[in-house]
């Protein structure tokens, strides 16, 4: 996925349309010249939804669109003739879109299913024609109700990578290496910090035809749940991941503290993440010789399982794939 390409927060200004006033209308012909009331409803004002759409992968198409305008409802008319309403206005978003208010920050909803729908600003109800009021004590009721009037809101919305696997790891971690050894994917891959500076998505190809999709989540850093770095912006795309997939390279001053830090980070954004399934991957397993591995792998103290890879040399890659595998499936 281009980098330019790829959008995952905007804010837009959705106006839904105003419901159409009631008719205030008596039937006349030239056969009766007093008939009674018939004015018609108006019509609602059009929403404005989100429709999730499972080819859409990036917010790009709202990017440069900071006004989303629903038309109004048509009055009501006689011969009881209620007005059409206002055009819906449907965007199609991709799945795992949360849509925020922009005033308070509070979630709204967030659009996990292909095809859901989720109206984001309601339009205004249709006024009430005259013949709704008539009654035995009110044969000639002139009032007609106007329409209500649409509404006008900020909203943010915040795309949230769905996949299988989220990898977490520091810059040069070796998670863009490891996507691009398992999955067509193409990442950037280079010896510097922040490399991947979007989230890139890899379908691996398992066992019997079978499959998983990775996302390459961009590096994080120590304090990166107080906004350091482009923390915030990174540790939102791995609420939406079903297994998280560490990474440390063999090379690290202390492999169990560096577990740690990520999780801690995790921790302090959301405490849920903690509860995901998880492992540690040690990356760049080709620097070392097979028997260092074998003397720091007793000192290596953590809460998960783990296991040493080299995507350079394709070093124990099937291994970690069944255990993912069996991570998301344990009842297979």
């Amino acid at each position: 996925m281009a980098e330019q390409n790829f959008v995952d927060y905007v804010k837009i200004c959705c106006r839904s349309g105003a419901g159409g006033a009631g008719s205030s209308h008596f039937f006349r012909d030239k056969m009766n010249s007093m008939g009674g009331p018939d004015g018609g409803n108006g019509g609602r004002g059009g929403h404005i939804i989100l429709k999730g759409n499972s080819n859409v992968w990036t917010l790009l198409a709202l990017k440069y669109k900071k006004h989303v305008i629903a038309t109004p409802g048509v009055n009501g008319s006689g011969n009881n003739s209620t007005g059409a309403n206002g055009d819906d206005v449907i965007l199609e978003v991709p799945l795992g879109t949360v849509a925020r208010d922009f005033e308070t920050g509070e979630i709204d909803f967030e659009i996990t299913q292909d095809g859901e729908t989720r109206i984001i600003a309601k339009g205004g109800r249709g006024g009430q024609g005259n013949a709704q009021y008539k009654s035995a004590t009110k044969q000639t009721p002139e009032y007609a109700q106007p329409g209500e009037s649409g509404s006008e809101v900020w909203k943010i919305l915040e795309l949230k990578v769905l996949a299988d696997v989220g990898l977490v790891g520091f810059p040069n971690a070796g998670k863009s290496s490891l996507l691009a050894s398992i999955t067509a994917a193409k990442p950037e891959i280079a010896n510097y910090p922040f490399t991947t500076l979007v989230p890139n998505l890899g379908i691996v190809n398992y066992r019997d035809s079978r499959s998983f999709v990775m996302a390459d989540i961009p590096g994080i850093i120590e304090h990166a749940h107080e906004g350091k770095g482009l923390g915030l912006r990174f540790l939102r795309h791995i609420e939406r991941n079903a297994v998280l997939l560490f990474m440390v390279p063999i090379d690290s001053n202390d492999i169990s503290k560096d577990y740690y830090i990520l999780l801690n980070e995790l921790n302090m954004y959301n405490p849920d993440l903690v509860d995901k399934p998880r492992m540690l991957a040690i990356t760049k397993c080709d620097l070392v010789e097979d028997e260092w591995l074998d003397i720091i792998r007793p000192e290596i103290k953590i809460d998960a399982p783990f296991y040493f890879i080299s995507s350079v040399a394709q070093k124990g890659l099937n291994e970690l794939k069944d255990a993912l595998w069996m991570m998301m499936n344990p009842t297979a």
